[in-house]
């Protein structure tokens, strides 16, 4: 954790779990699934973030497929904008390209610090913090906006006692696996290689709903 790669981590999660990780699971409430490939942008401003921050070649071939990525996530997400738009959509939709934003971050910062750590402890430190600050901050800043401010701890023993609590630990297990191949892999092959093949979830998530 003292390290230099292991506080690189550290800013990684920060950014990538209390930042995007909140945007996105509250653009999920308010706008639904259609908000999933916006948040899958992730890959492209990944791509661009790797170009200026660590000097990762972008030629013709890339600049394509962010296009394409672009247009895609644009698709699949609009496809399920039928009738008039809800009064959660376009600020669902906004929240969603903030988590993009925060995950290309996190990927590029990310990558680069496992580069040189374990990844397996780099996704160690990368979740135990996100999780810490999701717990600490995150929960009774939203309590707060909602006016339960006090209320905050109340609500996350509620949570844990619930019946549903099994499906958020079957997600979690997931999640786990998941972001720990993510830093692996972008540690391996570059965050904008990696970012990519990550963004595969925009097709996935979808499907499974």
């Amino acid at each position: 954790i003292a390290s230099k790669p292991g506080r690189i981590v550290i800013l990684a999660a920060f950014i990538g779990g209390p930042i995007a990780s909140a945007a996105y699971v509250i653009a999920l409430s308010m706008a639904g699934p259609i908000v999933t490939p916006i948040a899958a942008l992730c890959p492209a401003i990944g791509a661009i973030l790797s170009r200026f921050l660590f000097k990762q070649p972008m030629g013709p071939r890339v600049i394509l497929g962010i296009l394409i990525c672009v247009f895609a996530s644009g698709m699949i997400g609009f496809t399920g904008l039928t009738g008039a738009l809800g009064p959660g959509v376009v600020p669902g939709l906004l929240l969603a390209f903030i988590a993009a934003l925060g995950w290309g971050i996190e990927g590029c910062i990310g990558g680069f610090g496992t580069s040189m750590i374990d990844p397996q402890i780099g996704i160690t430190i990368r979740q135990v913090t996100s999780g810490v600050a999701n717990m600490l901050i995150v929960l009774p800043l939203l309590c707060m906006i909602d006016g339960n401010g006090l209320n905050a701890f109340g609500l996350l023993s509620t949570a844990f006692t619930d019946s549903s609590v099994i499906f958020f630990v079957i997600s979690g297990l997931f999640a786990g696996l998941s972001y720990g191949f993510w830093y692996k892999g972008a540690s391996m092959c570059g965050s904008a290689l990696g970012m990519t093949c990550n963004g595969a979830y925009a097709f996935w998530a979808p499907f499974f709903t």
